[in-house]
C-alpha cells in the first residue's frame, strides 16, 4: 500500500476520490485536476486498485472509483500516532 502511495499523483488521486461527493468519483471528474493524460491517470488508478486501496465499477462508458473501507481502516491503524503515555499504534508482545 505504501509503495502505491509513494507517488504524489496517486496520493492526490486517493485523496480526491475520498473527498468526492458520495465517496466515489468518475475518471471524468478526476482528470481535469491533473496536467496528465487520461491514460496516465488510468494507470495510476490501476496501481491503487492493485494495491487494494480502490475498487471500481464501469457504468456505461465511465468507470467510478471508491476507497475500499478495509484498506482505509488499515492505513488509519498503521498511521495512528501514539500520544504521550499511550500505546496506540504500537505493537507489543
Amino acid at each position: 500500500m505504501f509503495k502505491a502511495l509513494a507517488d504524489p499523483v496517486r496520493l492526490r488521486l486517493l485523496s480526491l476520490v475520498a473527498s468526492h461527493e458520495g465517496g466515489e468519483a468518475c475518471v471524468c471528474d478526476i482528470s481535469p485536476t491533473f496536467d496528465l493524460s487520461q491514460p496516465t491517470i488510468s494507470h495510476h488508478l490501476k496501481v491503487l486498485r492493485s494495491a487494494g486501496l480502490l475498487d471500481c465499477e464501469r457504468r456505461g462508458t465511465w468507470v467510478y472509483y471508491w476507497i475500499v473501507p478495509a484498506a482505509a481502516q488499515r492505513l488509519s491503524t498503521v498511521l495512528d500516532v501514539a500520544t504521550p503515555g499511550s500505546t496506540a499504534g504500537l505493537v507489543t508482545s
